[in-house]
């Protein structure tokens, strides 16, 4: 059976339906707390970030107005609850601009201010190999290489890409979850996307010169 509506959901979990209230926390816990941690200075504040945000959940259920989906609302609680705590714990994460230390992009490959679509592409990035279903080893080390790469991304560009490719979020749900303008949304993964491909790149070039070697 597939996830209720979010109507169904709101109305169960306004009734106390307890199974409903475990289908939403089974279902959402994980990447909320991959979330949480980027606000956090360590895996047991998230936790709790994550705890309190189940708890404010409860008892806000009735000022929830259904403008944006129950999920979204919901991790717009938790990012406001792990920014407090962020605080509290001397670590921040500036959101105000794009301008990120660390792996990005030459921004001469995005559209300029004057574009309909500022900060996207020029010309689209052409998509890398992908190995067929039964390559598991190769699969495996593609999956290893992703996961270091968003380890290497400046905070902002790793949790609008995982958000965005991992936990499957469209543009306007990030946007309202943390907070951004769609430029800056749009900005940011373009940059994580484009640092991640170009680590893909290089993993496919040397497996390639392997072969060859062979």
């Amino acid at each position: 059976m597939g996830f209720p509506p979010d109507s169904e959901l709101v109305a169960r979990l306004r009734s106390r339906d307890e199974d409903a209230f475990a289908l939403m926390v089974g279902s959402w816990s994980g990447g909320m707390l991959r979330l949480a941690r980027n606000f956090v200075s360590t895996n047991d504040s998230a936790a709790e970030v994550l705890q309190d945000t189940w708890l404010a959940v409860i008892n806000g259920l009735e000022s929830f107005e259904g403008r944006s989906s129950l999920k979204t609302w919901v991790c717009r609680i938790l990012v406001n609850t792990a920014k407090r705590r962020g605080v509290k714990e001397g670590r921040t994460i500036p959101w105000s601009s794009v301008h990120d230390q660390g792996p990005t992009v030459d921004p001469a490959q995005f559209l300029g201010p004057e574009s309909e679509d500022p900060g996207d592409w020029r010309v689209f990035p052409k998509p890398w190999p992908m190995p067929s279903p039964e390559q598991e080893a190769v699969t495996k080390e593609i999956r290893g290489v992703v996961e270091e790469a968003l380890t290497l991304l400046p905070e902002r560009q790793r949790i609008v890409v995982t958000l965005r490719d991992i936990d499957e979020y469209d543009a306007d749900e990030v946007c309202s979850i943390l907070d951004l303008s769609q430029a800056n949304q749009r900005v940011l993964l373009h940059r994580a996307r484009a640092f991640v491909r170009g680590k893909l790149e290089e993993y496919f070039s040397t497996a390639k010169a392997v072969d060859h070697e062979g």
